[in-house]
């Protein structure tokens, strides 16, 4: 399902217990100096992300100071990030001129630690090539280095490499628990195009060799992934971003299923079994 850019007003984007991803919490909250957001999502771990400005934290009298070191946009540095217990009752000011603040969240049953995630800390892939057209960098804030000290959420940043390609490719999925060829895991993105005035195509093909459905995607989509085969690009001359969450059913580690049609082109593709690896 994509989701159009709208003002939301600071309200969830995907709210707990959406029809579509379940597993899934994504709000996008935008502050002015001093300006103050407080939140609380029973039955849902979440992670809080500043995609540009600076925030400063207090969840169950634990404080996070200064996190977020990005001033234009999202290319304008590394992302950091907060990890926020669930049902935790946490309040988030914005110390910079202004601040766009992603809130992505997983469903899960119990309570762990808030901790932060800096620059340092983030886990970053670099896969594909020119050639192949799949040239991409990862930047997981919550990667694989954090399990244990969260339930089922797994939270990342993807760019493409140069301008225009695929990201997303060989087609995968991830809808069915059925392991150990595959995990059900819920996914959300929101995309960043540089120009913004670019955009690109998301691809869902719900059964191989079966056509499928695909969205026009713009600056600010969001798209909402139950089921299917999604591979996406963007337009030549234009840069792409996407904010991921990833929210498993039973595990937090995900084993994408990658569609028998295209699987074999895992072996043309530089790099891409160690990006594989990393979200497992």
């Amino acid at each position: 399902m994509h989701i159009v850019p709208y003002d939301n007003q600071n309200k969830p984007i995907v709210d707990a217990g959406n029809t579509l991803v379940p597993l899934n919490y994504f709000n996008i909250v935008k502050l002015q100096r001093g300006q103050a957001f407080s939140y609380q999502v029973p039955g849902y771990e979440t992670c809080i992300v500043p995609a540009t400005g600076t925030v400063d934290i207090e969840v169950e009298g634990v404080s996070f100071a200064g996190l977020g070191l990005r001033g234009e946009n999202v290319w304008d540095g590394e992302p950091e990030g907060a990890y926020i217990p669930v049902g935790a009752k946490v309040t988030f000011v914005c110390t910079s001129e202004q601040a766009e603040v992603f809130v992505a969240g997983a469903a899960y049953d119990k309570v762990l630690e808030p901790f932060d995630i800096r620059a340092d800390d983030l886990d970053l892939v670099q896969y594909g090539s020119d050639d192949t057209k799949t040239h991409r960098k990862i930047k997981h804030i919550l990667g694989t280095k954090y399990h244990g000290r969260v339930g089922r959420l797994l939270v990342s940043e993807l760019f493409t490499v140069g301008a225009g390609g695929w990201s997303g490719f060989p087609s995968h999925k991830h809808d069915t628990d059925r392991l150990p060829l595959e995990t059900r895991h819920d996914e959300t993105y929101n995309f960043r195009f540089r120009p913004n005035h670019g955009s690109g195509v998301q691809m869902l093909q719900r059964e191989d060799g079966k056509p499928g459905e695909a969205y026009h995607i713009v600056d600010g989509s969001t798209v909402c992934l139950d089921s299917g085969y999604h591979p996406c690009c963007v337009l030549p001359g234009y840069e792409m971003y996407y904010f991921t969450i990833l929210g498993g059913l039973s595990q937090r580690s995900l084993v994408q299923y990658f569609q028998p049609t295209h699987a074999y082109q895992i072996e043309t593709i530089p790099g891409i079994k160690d990006m594989i690896a990393k979200f497992k």
